[in-house]
């Protein structure tokens, strides 16, 4: 089993939920974020008050997924939430060691 952590713009959030329920997950998890990436080259000519406000907007989608939907699952959710600008956001897979409950 892998996690399938997939950071992306608000607006956005709600079409890759669409995708994911259409796919087999096993569980899921959304919160709101904020943070920057690419973009940090931008907050270096900010002042150090400013880069509290600088922060953007995000929405992280955890999900955990079996191996063999794994390729499917980020294929599709790539697929979904890339504009092609900078800031469209980041996907990652770890591995999951251990589940219990």
């Amino acid at each position: 089993m892998r996690q399938v952590i997939a950071i992306v713009k608000p607006f956005l959030a709600e079409r890759v939920l669409e995708t994911l329920a259409g796919l087999p997950v096993e569980a899921l998890v959304v919160s709101e974020v904020k943070g920057y990436g690419r973009q940090k080259s931008y907050l270096d000519a900010t002042t150090e008050q400013d880069r509290s406000l600088a922060f953007l907007p995000k929405v992280e989608i955890q999900c955990w997924v079996a191996e063999d939907s794994l390729d499917q699952v980020v294929e599709q959710v790539t697929a979904v939430a890339r504009t092609g600008r900078m800031g469209d956001g980041k996907v990652f897979i770890l591995p999951v060691t251990d589940v219990s409950g």
